[in-house]
């Protein structure tokens, strides 16, 4: 599995989505369901599924799918 695939995987099983649901161009409170409880709970399922530590800047700027897999490529771990 891709990175890009876990990475959708971690965003359906954080934010409680279907399985085949389309988060490729889901937004921070674009969903009721990803308010700021459910980023918090995202941010830690991404640090544990990927090995890494996001810092609060990073938190704070994590506001869609795509700055996700940004933060996850300035970690070395997705191939830009």
């Amino acid at each position: 599995m891709s990175e890009i695939d876990r990475l959708r995987q971690v965003f359906r099983t954080a934010l409680s989505l279907p399985a085949d649901y389309d988060v490729d161009s889901l937004e921070y409170r674009g969903i009721e369901k990803w308010d700021s409880l459910a980023h918090m709970s995202l941010v830690a399922s991404i640090e544990d599924e990927f090995d890494i530590m996001i810092d609060t800047d990073d938190v704070l700027d994590m506001s869609s799918f795509k700055k996700a897999y940004e933060l996850l490529e300035k970690h070395g771990v997705a191939a830009g």
